[in-house]
């Protein structure tokens, strides 16, 4: 590889004095080699984009701090395995399906998944479903200019990982069902990765979204079962939208 162009004092660009800002070194016969600063850049471009994609309240979660070293094991050590493998698991289309009561750390623990999947490079969309279902509206309702329904789509269905959450929630309609088995759908025949949290079982999330989408889901994705009490109410932060 050889990098020619114009030069920067190395004191402006680059934090290690080293490069001329591009992040590689040119040595003999114009074979270049990366500067160290490169990793530095790199991380700082994932931190962003974490600041970019995840929640502020989610930005600082991980497996080591409160909330979710309050969680039991048994319902961390699956999500840990998973992301112990995150690019492995992505690149084969397998994700998580999170199921239990409110305030039992299925959002949080979903939000480790996807901190962790853009920490490692990989594209992630998240979405609550009643947001997700609101933003597909307005690509019908949009003004020419804004996003397109066939754009928007293959952004759902082109991303690495797309995080949904509140699956269940929303209400039970033809275009509703229609919308979630065509996004659901064209990942599970892609093998792209899902991770999904819900209040509803397995048999009441097919009465919700139908069985189509519920058997894909489950060929996608590890059940992982969130039990326990609801934190939001043992912390004092509860409130009664908090607790639906």
């Amino acid at each position: 590889m050889s990098v020619r162009g114009s030069r920067v004092s190395p004191q402006e660009s680059c934090p290690l004095a080293m490069c001329d800002g591009t992040g590689w070194i040119l040595g003999p016969e114009d074979v270049a080699r990366p500067c160290e600063c490169r990793e530095r850049t790199i991380a700082k471009a994932r931190t962003r984009g974490v600041a970019s994609v995840i929640p502020a309240k989610y930005r600082g979660v991980s497996f080591d701090r409160p909330p979710v070293t309050q969680i039991a094991h048994p319902v961390v050590a699956p999500v840990r395995e998973f992301c112990d493998e995150i690019e492995a698991n992505i690149a084969d289309g397998r994700g998580l399906w999170l199921y239990g009561g409110p305030g039992t750390g299925k959002t949080t623990l979903a939000m480790v998944s996807s901190r962790i999947a853009l920490e490692a490079g990989l594209s992630v969309a998240i979405y609550s479903m009643p947001k997700l279902l609101a933003r597909i509206r307005r690509t019908f309702d949009g003004d020419a200019g804004e996003q397109s329904y066939l754009e928007f789509f293959g952004r759902l269905t082109g991303v690495d990982l797309l995080h949904i959450d509140d699956l269940g929630t929303e209400n039970k309609t033809e275009w509703v069902t229609e919308q979630l088995y065509s996004i659901v759908n064209e990942r599970y025949e892609a093998r792209k990765s899902l991770v999904v949290t819900t209040n509803k079982s397995e048999s009441e999330l097919e009465q919700e979204i139908g069985e189509r989408v519920v058997s894909r889901l489950v060929e996608m994705c590890e059940l992982v079962p969130v039990f326990g009490d609801d934190r939001r109410w043992q912390n004092g932060t509860g409130s009664a939208s908090d607790a639906a």
